[in-house]
């Protein structure tokens, strides 16, 4: 299993960036897929998952209504469009296999992580 993602940056409040994971080594529509972030005194929070056919979502709070998760299953690609950033978005952001074609909990192998920074 390969994750490898991108998109990150630097931005200014109010702006837009979309992260991208690149996938490899399993077949990648059969799983779901999440995007997580770390937080000060826990390893990482999900931000948001997608199970493998695209069907259903799931956000953290702070995440709906700004962050949408999408995948593209012919391109094995994972992206989060990330609008209305907020200083305290900044963060690495790690995308993540699931076990199983729908189930957000689970935490599988890690890419290298994206950086974004939410600055002015």
């Amino acid at each position: 299993v390969q994750l490898v993602e991108s998109g990150g940056g630097l931005v200014q409040p109010g702006d837009s960036l979309r992260l991208s994971c690149e996938a490899s080594g399993f077949t990648f529509n059969a799983y779901g897929m999440s995007w997580y972030r770390p937080v000060p005194g826990t390893a990482r929070e999900l931000v948001a998952a997608i199970s493998g056919r695209g069907i259903y979502t799931e956000y953290a709070d702070y995440a709906k209504g700004r962050f949408t998760i999408s995948r593209d299953n012919a391109k094995t690609t994972l992206y989060l469009q990330m609008n209305g950033l907020k200083p305290e978005d900044t963060a690495m952001y790690y995308c993540t296999k699931q076990s199983r074609p729908w189930s957000p909990t689970d935490r599988g192998p890690w890419g290298q992580g994206t950086q974004v920074t939410v600055s002015s």
